[in-house]
C-alpha cells in the first residue's frame, strides 16, 4: 500500500527544525512496544520488587531488617535511574546544532531565500515496494532544480536507526530504496538549488502495519 505524505505548515516555518510535515503510515504494535528493552526493563524491576516484598512478608521485621529494605528500595530505584538516564543519553543525545548562537545568526536570512525559492516537497513512502519517493516541485509546478540532495530518517527519540538513503532522480522525482519499521520516524531533508540557495524541511512519518 502507497500512502502520500504531505508536508505541512506555512513558508515561513519551512527553515526552522521544527516538526513541519506529518506523515501518517500507521501504529506501533503493541508486541514492538513490549519487547523494547526499556519496557522489559521495567517489566523485570517490577518483578524483583514483587519478590522482595514476597520474602520481606514472610520473615519477622526487626529494626535492622527495616533499614535493609528501605535502603534496597532507594538503592533499585538510583540504579534504575542512573540505567535509564545513561539509555537515553547513548541512543539520542538531543543535539540539533552544535553552536545555536551561530545557527541564529543567519536564520531569518536563510529563511527568506528559501521561502523565495518557492519550492514545494511532496514526499511519498511505498510500503510494499520499500520505496522513499521525493517529490521536488518550484513555484511554477514544475519539477524544482535541486542539487546535493541529502536526506537523513530515524526514529524521533533514537539514533541508533539513524539512516541516509541514496537517492537517484527518476523523471523529476527522488527514489531511494528504504525499509522502514512499523512505529514513529522522522525525515531530515537538506538540499541546495542551482544557485546555491539552501532548502531544509523536517517531515514526521508514522509506519503502520
Amino acid at each position: 500500500m502507497t500512502r502520500s505524505l504531505t508536508a505541512k505548515g506555512s513558508n515561513d516555518e519551512k527553515c526552522t527544525d521544527n516538526r513541519l510535515g506529518i506523515g501518517m503510515i500507521g501504529d506501533i504494535s503493541f508486541v514492538t512496544f513490549i519487547t523494547r528493552p526499556e519496557v522489559l526493563f521495567s517489566f523485570g524491576l517490577v518483578a524483583v520488587v514483587i519478590l522482595i516484598g514476597v520474602v520481606f512478608s514472610r520473615i519477622a521485621l526487626t529494626g535492622s531488617k527495616v533499614f535493609g529494605l528501605v535502603s534496597l528500595f532507594f538503592g533499585v530505584v538510583i540504579v534504575a535511574n542512573l540505567i535509564m538516564a545513561n539509555r537515553a543519553i547513548s541512543t539520542f543525545p538531543g543535539l540539533e546544532v552544535s553552536n545555536s548562537y551561530v545557527a541564529s545568526q543567519s536564520f531569518d536570512a536563510d529563511r527568506a531565500a528559501q521561502n523565495d525559492l518557492g519550492w514545494v516537497l511532496v514526499p511519498e513512502y511505498d510500503n510494499v515496494g520499500k520505496e522513499l519517493r521525493l517529490a521536488f516541485t518550484d513555484r511554477t509546478g514544475f519539477p524544482a532544480a535541486v542539487v546535493n540532495l541529502e536526506v537523513m530518517v530515524g526514529r524521533a527519540t533514537e539514533a541508533s536507526d539513524d539512516t541516509r538513503p541514496k537517492f537517484v532522480s527518476e523523471a523529476g522525482v527522488f527514489v531511494a530504496p528504504l525499509d522502514l519499521q512499523i512505529g514513529k520516524w522522522m525525515m531530515q531533508v537538506e538540499a541546495k538549488a542551482a544557485d546555491g540557495t539552501a532548502f531544509r524541511q523536517r517531515i514526521d512519518l508514522l509506519v503502520r502495519n
